[in-house]
Order: structure tokens, then sequence, then C-alpha cells
């Protein structure tokens, strides 16, 4: 396997002036400590009374639900997207943590690279920051409005299903695990290998900007951003942190991979079952979470603990009526979670396209492409009626 550079990656200066301006800016402007102030701040009673996010980006926007919710349910909607979208994240960056330092160890073979190994370094630092910053302020919500759990988790390992809710089942979640374990001896000790992790990383990372740039423009467009509700805040500076970690998964993933030798066949296919595992990991299209790729019926669970919550206050026949009539039918939500999905995927496309070594059905995204509202439906109604709702 390629472990050895084909040039110095110091002889490319282009490359390693942005690495370093990329590094440089980021310490500088490093958020953690702000992250740590505001969630040791958060108090859910000063916070409800203002949304988090903008009125789009709230849990089941567009559905029946939204439409028939009060404006004190939709304000809840709105505080639950930003609760159920940053589990999501925390789960992603529990991964990004470990990859981040496999990945180093792979690229540390090469005699040059530590100002790569370096950004790494201080980004799972700011990762630290972020997931206890989100997981201070979904718990307290989640025991102010429920009790109890619904959409967080205790911490736990990278190899538990990185998507909260997913379709799965335990042959596929052993494979996943086998997968994963398989890739992290490769990259740790294959730089060319490491590099890919980085243009896979930077994939998920540009769907999380679909969103992130949303909430972050959303938060400095009001009045006063400096006095915004604490998630809202958090959110802001969560994406300025995760805007250096982007330019670092582009340059290393697509820039710094043009100072190694060309990949050999079995890198190649192993870099595209990364592309492809990534497409399948984001085939799915949620209604729940916009910009989250969720496999919805195996939240129905949860979403019927929502509707029985005092927030709702819905009876079991009434809950199960309103799980049909989101997930059964066309809705305006439905139409914009696929808007997204499209968005991602041609994203995606533009991402990977200079790469030479990509199959051209993983730089064609043909796996998420190939989801439809109409295979959604059909997959949701078979699941509805398993559940219990009357479709």
């Amino acid at each position: 396997m390629s472990t050895v550079a084909s040039r110095p990656l110091e002889s490319d200066l282009r490359t390693t002036k942005k690495l370093a301006l990329n590094l440089r800016r980021n310490r500088a402007q490093s958020q953690g400590e702000s992250l740590d102030t505001l969630a040791a701040e958060f108090d859910y009673d000063a916070c409800k009374s203002a949304p988090w996010n903008p009125p789009e980006l709230s849990l089941m926007w567009g559905t029946p639900l939204w439409d028939q919710a009060s404006e004190s349910q939709r304000l809840v909607l709105n505080h639950l997207f930003w609760v159920a979208y940053y589990s999501q994240i925390i789960s992603a960056e529990i991964a990004t943590i470990f990859f981040n330092q496999t990945a180093a160890a792979g690229l540390y073979t090469i005699e040059d690279f530590r100002i790569v190994c370096d950004s790494l370094d201080l980004e799972s630092s700011q990762e630290r920051s972020h997931i206890a910053a989100f997981k201070t302020v979904a718990e307290a919500t989640e025991d102010a409005l429920f009790g109890r759990r619904l959409f967080t988790y205790p911490m736990r390992s990278l190899y538990v299903e990185t998507m909260i809710f997913r379709n799965a089942n335990w042959a596929k979640r052993l494979w996943r695990r086998l997968q994963l374990q398989a890739f992290v001896l490769l990259s740790s000790g294959n730089a060319f290998m490491a590099s890919q992790y980085l243009t896979v990383r930077g994939m998920r990372t540009l769907n999380g900007k679909l969103v992130q740039h949303k909430l972050s423009t959303w938060t400095q467009s009001l009045p006063d951003p400096d006095v915004a509700p604490i998630p809202a805040r958090i959110s802001h500076l969560h994406f300025l942190d995760e805007s250096f970690h982007f330019n670092t998964s582009t340059i290393v993933g697509t820039e710094v991979v043009n100072s190694l030798k060309p990949p050999t066949a079995f890198e190649r296919m192993a870099a595209n079952m990364g592309i492809r595992g990534c497409q399948k990991d984001h085939y799915d299209v949620s209604q729940i979470i916009n910009g989250i790729f969720w496999y919805d019926p195996a939240a129905y669970q949860t979403m019927y603990d929502v509707l029985r919550s005092p927030v709702f206050g819905m009876d079991d026949g009434g809950a199960r009526q309103m799980l049909a009539a989101c997930f059964g039918k066309e809705n305006e939500g439905l139409h914009a979670a696929f808007k997204t999905h499209e968005i991602a995927a041609d994203s995606y496309r533009a991402y990977v396209e200079p790469l030479s070594f990509i199959a051209e059905k993983n730089k064609a995204m043909s796996i998420m492409k190939s989801n439809t509202v109409e295979r959604y439906l059909r997959s949701n109604r078979r699941a509805l009626k398993r559940f219990g709702a009357p479709v």
C-alpha cells in the first residue's frame, strides 16, 4: 500500500499556505471557552419564550402537526428541532474525534505532514466542547419538557449507529461495525486512506453546513445577536468552528491527496466504499428534521411519545392518526425535506468531481438520487400499518 508521499507536501506552497492560514485563524478564534460559558449559563425557563431557529427549521415543519399546532406548541417544536438536530451532531462528532486521531496517525507517516495533524488535534478538542454544550442544552430542555430523554442519549461508542434513527437490524449493525474497524486499521497506517477519511468527512460537514449556515445567519440577523437565546448563540459559534473544519477536510481530501502516490487498485476500492457508505447513510429523507437524513419509521415511537406528552396531550388514537396524517401523505414539509436532500446530493457531486479515483456511480450520487417521494411514502405506509396507525 502507498504510504510514502510522491513529493513533499512542503513543496506545494499553495496548499501549505492554505493549511497554515486555516490553522492559524482557527486557533485565534476557537470558540471552546465561549461555548462552555454559554452552556453553563443555560436555563430553559429563561430561553423558552423565544425561538431558537428560523420557523422553517422546526420539528415537523410543514406537516399537519405543524399546521394544527398552537403558537406555544410551535415554539416547543422549534426548540425540539434544536434538541434533535444537535443530538444527531453529537453522534457525528463522537466519531469525528476518534477518526481524526486515526487519520493523523496515518498522515504522520509522511515526513512533513505535521501541519495537517496539528489541525486535526485542534479540531478534536473543539469537538469535545461542542458535544458538551449540545448535551447540556438538549438534556436540560428535554428534562424541562418531558422529564425524560426522547432524542438525547447517554454518551456512547462510535460503533453504535451514527444516525440516531436508521433503517437497520442486527446484521446491518454488525457489518457496519466490522467495516469501521477495518477502516481504522487501514487509515491509521496508510496516508492515502487517512486522507480519504477527510474526503468523506468533508461531504458530511457539507451536509451540516446546509442547516448550520441558516442557523448562524438567522441568529446574526436578530436585532441584538449578543442577547439572543443561548441555544441560538451556540449554533452561531459552532458554525464558526465548523467552517474551519470544513476547510481542513476540503484541503486535505481534495488537494493534499495530490502530494501522495496515486492510489493502488485496493485503495481506490476502499475509498469508493467510503463514498458509497456516506451515500447509503444519506439515502433517507426526514420530514421530522429537514436536513438530517433519518429513516422516519424508526422515529415513530419517539414522535408518538411527543404527541402523548403534556405538550400536545393527544390520546392513543389521536396520536396514531396524526402520525398517519404526517407520514403517510404528501405535505409541504415532505417536499421541503426532499429539496434539501437534492441540494445535498448535488453539493456532494460537485465536491468529489475533481477526484479522478472516484467511480462514476459515486460521482453521480446515484444511491442518494434514487430516493423519491413515492418510495418514501410507500415505505412509510407499510411501517405505519405495523405501528398501528390508520393509513
